[in-house]
């Protein structure tokens, strides 16, 4: 019977995933790491489709089945007609709820495909009997808890490993990263810091350095998206951490999504989305830039992300249709080159010429004709953020990828570039703009000392010794207050509860007063971009490269 039901077992959390197995190559990143099924409280519950007759032939019997199967369809189906199977997609693709259908179909097609000789040899079959016997089947997979395992991330690795991705960190504002590799050396000014003496270590040890009698040393932390983007070589200006915790917030990004990225850059905002939609999604990332392209594919495969993301070398705007470049005209040609050239912080050996070199021959690889767009079906994306020069450009292409009430995010550091594209959005059926800007005020949080409140009572002088104070010190005379205040014995003062002077409780004694405080940084970083959110409407737009 397993065997039978084999086909119609339902494929978990397949969203964005593609139809390959997930690669066996070793994960830098945990979030990356291939999930393990466990027993959970669903699987322990025991629930299942049963034959009527499972706990007799007793008509009551038959009807607490029934009942139970009746209710069984309606925990795991969720839908309004529980004795029905889910409704399927049109195509291959599967469901938001994380159920795979096209397996299903697929495993239905081959049956169709193997049963041809069958099919033939009873021609005479009730076509209604072989529907109803699929459903069966369809029912009897879907309705079952040991189908449905709990899916958890691997414990993380306490220690490094070698080809492990190490972030470094120097000093509070100083931070590098190595890929742990053996008998190699990270050398910076505090001196030289062998591989070997990182192997086997746990993350977040403290290495001191071989050389300068062991004086320098440095942390060894575990990488993340937020230390990534901190260590990361720069190809072009990257998204920081407050800005990428917005776009994730306001884009409502979660497991198995299907997001699309425009301007892959340096790759850090890429990192942010991939966590947030792992374990199963897809992320979609598109620049046209082709040594940037490269350098992130190896990135994403040596960090063991490359089953998440998929990078490619397109213009989404089709600068190259609007400009009506047809490659023989100078004046039209985008000068791929002059981007090439990485900035001052980047650490790369490739001269300008290989780079020009190498951007004119990927030209006649590049993956579109021009014409722009994200090469996906109609309403595949969950989410799609735009970090652009000329982001308007690519809304109508947008506006089509995009699942209906989807998310869009534009990342533009000009307002000329935030109101063409706000009027973009309008134009193509967008609602609930709203625009943004985060600015960061940072805060140092440390124990601030205090002298202590002094605990000496004045002496309260009336009206009358006021005035007599006033016309003795215009004479040049002691105050009788003074006078009186020296003449006066101790043993009455501490009679009358009046103490003119008592012990002063602070440094005298040793105690101190230690407060927390927090006190604002006197510069607050400036001004990143605007961030542009919008949703997109119900009714489907045409293709823009069709019209």
């Amino acid at each position: 019977r397993q065997s039978t039901i084999e086909p119609y077992l339902p494929n978990l959390h397949q969203s964005g995933s593609s139809s390959q197995p997930t690669p066996n190559y070793q994960t830098t990143m945990e979030f990356g790491r291939e999930m393990i099924k466990t027993p959970g409280l669903i699987t322990r519950s025991g629930i299942r489709l049963v034959p009527e007759n499972y706990l007799g032939d007793d008509p009551l019997d038959i009807m607490v089945c029934r009942s139970a199967n009746e209710a069984a369809k309606d925990l795991f189906l969720g839908n309004e007609h529980p004795s029905k199977p889910p409704p399927r997609s049109s195509g291959k693709k599967p469901d938001d709820d994380g159920v795979a259908n096209d397996a299903i179909d697929a495993s239905k097609d081959n049956d169709n495909d193997d049963d041809k000789d069958n099919d033939t040899a009873n021609n005479h079959a009730d076509p209604a009997q072989q529907i109803q016997e699929d459903r069966n089947l369809e029912l009897e997979a879907l309705v079952n808890c040991s189908h449905y395992p709990d899916q958890d991330l691997p414990p993380p690795r306490p220690t490094i490993q070698p080809n492990d991705l190490v972030v470094v960190f120097e000093s509070f504002n100083d931070l590098n990263f190595v890929y742990a590799t053996p008998n190699a050396i990270f050398s910076n000014r505090n001196g030289h810091f062998h591989h070997n003496d990182f192997l086997g270590k746990p993350f977040g040890c403290k290495i001191r350095s071989r050389n300068n009698a062991g004086y320098g040393f440095l942390y060894l932390l575990r990488p993340t998206p937020e230390l990534w983007m901190r260590s990361l070589p720069h190809r072009t200006q990257i998204v920081h951490e407050l800005d990428a915790s917005m776009i994730v917030h306001y884009l409502n990004l979660t497991p198995n999504m299907v997001v699309c990225e425009s301007g892959t850059g340096s790759g850090a905002m890429s990192h942010v989305i991939l966590r947030s939609i792992a374990p199963k999604g897809k992320l979609h990332t598109y620049e046209f830039n082709k040594v940037r392209v490269e350098k992130a594919r190896r990135e994403f495969v040596g960090h063991g992300l490359g089953h998440l993301v998929q990078v490619h070398w397109r213009d989404v705007c089709g600068k190259k249709k609007l400009l009506g470049m047809d490659g023989t005209n100078e004046e039209n040609t985008i000068d791929y080159s002059r981007d090439a050239t990485t900035s001052g912080d980047e650490r790369t050996d490739d001269s300008d010429a290989a780079n020009a070199k190498n951007n004119t021959e990927a030209q006649e690889e590049e993956e579109d004709d021009g014409n722009g767009g994200f090469q996906l079906p109609q309403a595949t994306a969950h989410a799609i953020f735009l970090d652009l020069p000329e982001p308007w450009l690519a809304v109508p292409h947008a506006a089509y990828a995009i699942k209906p009430t989807g998310r869009i995010c534009s990342y533009s550091p000009c307002m000329e570039q935030t109101q063409r594209t706000v009027a973009a959005l309008r134009q193509h059926g967008f609602h609930s703009l709203r625009t943004v800007e985060a600015r960061l005020k940072e805060y140092f949080v440390d124990e601030v000392e205090f002298d202590p409140v002094p605990t000496e009572l004045p002496v309260i002088p009336t009206e009358e010794t006021t005035a007599s104070m006033e016309k003795e010190r215009s004479e040049g005379q002691p105050s009788t207050l003074q006078q009186q205040t020296k003449q006066q014995p101790k043993d009455e003062t501490e009679s009358s509860g009046i103490r003119s002077k008592r012990k002063k409780i602070g440094s005298d004694s040793g105690n101190t007063n230690k407060v927390l405080c927090a006190r604002p940084f006197p510069q607050m970083r400036g001004h990143t971009a605007f961030l542009t959110f919008a949703t997109a409407g119900n009714a489907p737009l045409p293709d823009p490269n069709a019209s």
